[in-house]
């Protein structure tokens, strides 16, 4: 089981509640009450993924990831914090969150991007539908926006973005995004990063130190062992089923699925193998359960359900309904509609 601690959660609801909305009826339906969550729970990323989509269904506010990314505490992120402070410059801090990112709140993957003059630290995207993808977007960058800048204001530094990229088109409220970050943000980028001057990423910390940063990093390798260990002894397959039913339009790849529960596409790969099935039987069953479900209850041509499925073409889709059902999709739902439903699909190659 992939998890990240519960505090990411308060976090975004605590955030919420401080705009007067109530999210109470979201937790209520999970089981959950933040009154009495244990500050040091942990929470399934599939689930906490979950709760976001439904939130950001439900919200109707475009821009409202900003507030919950800058509503973070610096101290929540624990031990981090701390081996952050003592790093010796700007970017060996960037360097130690790109390689604690585990230890932090994201799903997505946060990597740096060099340059001659100026640098990127970027964060891939999860292939959310809008308007979750949006939000996560805005609650990550302005997540990360905001520890860079509290470790500038702890340290007294002069580290800030020059520009912003964001990959979705540009909003009405796009002057919001400006004053949030304080440099210019460009819109409909290939992928999200802050770009900063590498005369800035060269700065000397004041409160580097060696000694207690060797302390802080032992600290975090076990924190992160403790994770690796942990998703290594979870139900992956569980996992990659709650994670794809998430999507209603096209699913994500291998890849994709990995990054956001925490693995390598390697390890996951394995880990399904060893539990007896693969990434590809997992999203084919879920491709049949879908395809069944939207020619039973839906009016949907075989072509917009091929499309909804990820099929490039029908064809595609018709032969491997045929491959799961011994049916066509048009004799499936006449066989519905007259009580005879075709028999659950037989196991799909790995």
């Amino acid at each position: 089981m992939a998890s990240h601690s519960i505090l990411g959660l308060t976090y975004i609801f605590n955030s919420l509640r401080k705009q007067g909305l109530d999210v109470s009826p979201l937790l209520q339906r999970y089981g959950l009450d933040l009154e009495h969550l244990a500050p040091d729970a942990r929470i399934d990323r599939s689930l906490e993924l979950r709760l976001i989509c439904e939130l950001a269904g439900e919200l109707n506010q475009p821009s409202v990831g900003l507030s919950i990314g800058n509503g973070v505490g610096f101290a929540g992120y624990g031990p981090l914090s701390l081996l952050l402070l003592t790093c010796d410059t700007a970017q060996e801090v960037l360097y130690c969150g790109i390689r604690y990112q585990q230890l932090t709140y994201l799903f997505s993957e946060v990597s740096f991007q060099p340059g001659e003059r100026v640098s990127a630290l970027t964060l891939a995207s999860l292939p959310l539908a809008e308007p979750a993808r949006r939000m996560l977007i805005d609650m990550q960058m302005a997540g990360t926006y905001k520890l860079i800048l509290d470790v500038q204001a702890s340290l007294n530094m002069d580290l800030y973005a020059i520009q912003v990229d964001l990959p979705y088109p540009k909003p009405a409220e796009a002057q919001l995004y400006e004053q949030f970050y304080g440099c210019p943000v460009h819109f409909d980028a290939s992928i999200a990063r802050f770009w900063m001057r590498n005369e800035h990423l060269q700065l000397r910390l004041p409160s580097g130190d060696r000694s207690a940063n060797a302390l802080y990093r032992r600290q975090c390798d076990q924190l992160l062992l403790g994770l690796q260990q942990e998703q290594a002894s979870g139900n992956s397959a569980d996992q990659v089923r709650a994670h794809l039913s998430l999507f209603t339009a096209g699913f994500p790849t291998a890849c994709e699925v990995a990054a956001a529960l925490g693995f390598s596409e390697r390890t996951l790969r394995h880990q399904l193998r060893s539990q007896g099935t693969s990434f590809r039987r997992i999203l084919e069953e879920l491709r049949f359960a879908r395809a069944r479900q939207l020619l039973e209850s839906s009016q949907l041509s075989v072509e917009a359900i091929a499309g909804q499925l990820g099929y490039a073409e029908s064809a595609a889709f018709i032969h491997a309904f045929q491959r799961w059902s011994d049916s066509t999709p048009a004799l499936y739902r006449r066989q519905h509609q007259l009580g005879r439903a075709p028999e659950l699909p037989r196991p799909c190659p790995v």
